[in-house]
């Protein structure tokens, strides 16, 4: 599994070996199941266990501002800030030529539809700053290009906390044309 490392699957296999076999057998079946209970939220894309995933189930939410993200982890990464307040749309991957990621394999016809019927203001391109993200954010804008709704991108740059000596050439370019006037 992605981020599970040697040590922490021997960790994980000898605590479920401790266990009894009860345990095992209801990891299995949850697991297995997993796929019948969880589904991709019919307006959004975000995972689910109803109709609707609780951004978009939330009345309060922005409706003028939609963060446009690669994959349903992006969305927790988001909400975890605490900083936005807007919904989502989850693209299911990025346009990847040479994969043979089409912007027709992704969940991208949905938008427009989306941005039309919520009155959308803004679209916020939240790929990740690969050269697929940025293609895949590149033909999104295109594609809203002329319409009434303002295209914005994440910031990149620095992290905080970060030293300007270990950063990359692309990393500092990138933070000087994103440059932000102090306040």
């Amino acid at each position: 599994m992605p981020g599970v490392g040697k040590k922490s699957a021997t960790r994980m296999a000898y605590f479920i070996l401790a266990q009894d076999r009860r345990f095992a057998g209801t990891l299995a079946d949850e697991i297995g199941g997993l796929h019948d209970r969880i589904r991709p939220c019919s307006v959004c894309g975000n995972y689910t266990d109803g109709e609707l995933c609780e951004v978009c189930a939330d009345a309060r939410r922005d409706r003028a501002a939609i963060c446009v993200v690669e994959h349903p982890q992006d969305v927790a990464v988001l909400e975890a800030s605490g900083e936005y307040r807007g919904t989502y749309h989850v693209l299911g991957g990025v346009i990847a030529p040479i994969d043979g990621v089409g912007p027709e394999q992704l969940n991208i016809a949905t938008l427009g539809g989306r941005v039309e019927k919520e009155g959308t203001q803004e679209l916020i391109i939240a790929t990740n700053p690969t050269v697929d993200g940025d293609a895949t954010a590149l033909y999104i804008a295109r594609l809203f290009a002329g319409r009434a709704v303002k295209i914005s991108r994440l910031a990149l740059g620095l992290p905080v906390g970060g030293d300007l000596e270990y950063a990359d050439r692309l990393t500092i370019a990138r933070s000087l044309r994103g440059r932000v006037p102090l306040e």
